[in-house]
C-alpha cells in the first residue's frame, strides 16, 4: 500500500513538471536592455511631473537612465547630467 501511495506521488510530480514545462513565466519588473532611446535636457516644470524612476547602469544597460512620467502620461527620458535632473535625482536619493 505504501508503494502505491509513493507511485502515485511521484507520478503527480512528473506530470506537474512536464506540463509547467511549456508555460512562459511572467515578465519580471527588470527589463534587459536601455528603455531610454534617447533623452531630453530641457527643463520641465515639476508640477508636470506625476512620476520619476530612476534606474541605476548595470548589465542590462550601461546608461542610468531616469524616467519621468509626467501628468498627461507620457513618459519622458531625462538626461541624468543636466543640472536640474540632477537636483531631482539628490532628492529621490535623499528620501
Amino acid at each position: 500500500m505504501k508503494g502505491k501511495v509513493v507511485a502515485a506521488v511521484l507520478t503527480l510530480l512528473l506530470i506537474s513538471v512536464v506540463g509547467a514545462k511549456g508555460k512562459a513565466l511572467a515578465r519580471s519588473g527588470i527589463e534587459l536592455r536601455c528603455q531610454c532611446i534617447s533623452t531630453h535636457s530641457k527643463f520641465i516644470h515639476p508640477k508636470f511631473i506625476q512620476n520619476v524612476n530612476l534606474t541605476p547602469s548595470g548589465p542590462h544597460c550601461q546608461n542610468v537612465e531616469v524616467i519621468a512620467t509626467l501628468k498627461d502620461g507620457r513618459e519622458v527620458c531625462l538626461e541624468p547630467t543636466a543640472p536640474w535632473v540632477k537636483l531631482i535625482i539628490k532628492a529621490i536619493l535623499d528620501k
